[in-house]
Order: structure tokens, then C-alpha cells, then sequence
């Protein structure tokens, strides 16, 4: 009974100490990756925030610095996966609405500015400035705009109702009313 109890503790001890590194360790990640966001190095905040959410995916903080790291990164994709992957855990944090929203839009927008930018091979080469027509999006991207539109407006307004007297309010209203117009556009379009 002696030995079986004296097992129980040390493995006790054990997982208390493994819990203790590994809260230090996500802590130094989740510093360095705070340092690399104010220089401007959003690339290494990324890797530092995932490396940090691979030791412990349970704080939503480190799900809100990754979003908002890969929406600065220009990473819209990877920005909505860990945004969405934050809510999961912390469904009533404002911010990760709009950060979401947010990073809806810019994807959307990313995909409609590829779309304007399609160069020949050749004129690539000669970095001239394409004069043919405009390529059109594909039905695939138009959908996919227009559910990133909606969603975006979906969660921009849902970041209201959960803080309705936010100092951003009218900026965040005027991007709903923004997206909203877009997607009457193309509505429109469709209709024709």
C-alpha cells in the first residue's frame, strides 16, 4: 500500500512539474512573439504563436495574437483559422469578431485585386502593365467573395451587439455598409 502510494505521488509530482515547464515555456513563446510583433517581424510572431499553441491550444489570447499577426502578415487564410479557432474557446471575446471580419474582407478583397492583376508570361518579363480585359473571376471565386463578404459583415455586426459603445462603432458601421454595397453589387450583376 506503502509503495503504491509513494508511485501515485511521484507521478504526481511528475505531471505537476511537466504542466510548470510547459507554462513557462508558452509563456517565453507568447513574449518573443509579443517582441517580434512591435518590430514589425510578423513572419516569427506567427511561428512563435503556433509553436506555443502546439504546447497548450487552450488560451484564446495566443489564437487572438495569431490572427491579428498573420492579418498584418498579409496571411488572410491562416488569420481566419486561428480567429475561428479562438472563438471556439472564447465564443464572448468581442475583438476576435472583428479581427475576423477583418480578415474575411481583406480575402475577399486579395482575391478580387488577383483577379484584376493576371499578366501574360511574357508581359511578366517585361514588367509592362497588362492592356487586354480584365480577367474574369471564376464562378468558384465569385462565390467565395461573396460568402466572405457576407460572413465578414455577419461577424463585424456581431463585434457591435457585443460592444455596442465602442469608440470604433461608426468606422465599423461604415465597413458593414461598405461590404453590404458590394454585395448588393453583385447581386445585381447576377440579376442582368
Amino acid at each position: 500500500m506503502k509503495k503504491a502510494l509513494m508511485i501515485a505521488s511521484v507521478l504526481f509530482i511528475a505531471v505537476v512539474s511537466t504542466a510548470c515547464i510547459n507554462n513557462m515555456a508558452v509563456q517565453e513563446l507568447n513574449n518573443k512573439a509579443a517582441e517580434y510583433m512591435q518590430k514589425g517581424d510578423y513572419e516569427s510572431a506567427m511561428n512563435r504563436l503556433q509553436a506555443s499553441l502546439d504546447l497548450d491550444s487552450t488560451m484564446y489570447e495566443t489564437y487572438y495574437n495569431l490572427g491579428v499577426a498573420a492579418i498584418n502578415a498579409n496571411k488572410y487564410e491562416k488569420a481566419i483559422e486561428a480567429l475561428e479557432g479562438g472563438i471556439k474557446i472564447k465564443p464572448d471575446y468581442a475583438d476576435f469578431y472583428y479581427s475576423l471580419g477583418l480578415a474575411q474582407t481583406s480575402l475577399a478583397d486579395e482575391i478580387l485585386e488577383n483577379s484584376e492583376k493576371e499578366l501574360s508570361e511574357g508581359e511578366k518579363n517585361a514588367e509592362i502593365v497588362n492592356t487586354e480585359p480584365k480577367k474574369e473571376l471564376s464562378d468558384e471565386d465569385k462565390a467565395k467573395v461573396a460568402d466572405l463578404k457576407k460572413q465578414a459583415a455577419e461577424n463585424l455586426t456581431k463585434y457591435l451587439e457585443m460592444n455596442p459603445n465602442g469608440e470604433d462603432k461608426q468606422t465599423v458601421e461604415e465597413l458593414i455598409k461598405e461590404i453590404n454595397s458590394y454585395s448588393e453589387e453583385s447581386s445585381a450583376k447576377v440579376e442582368e
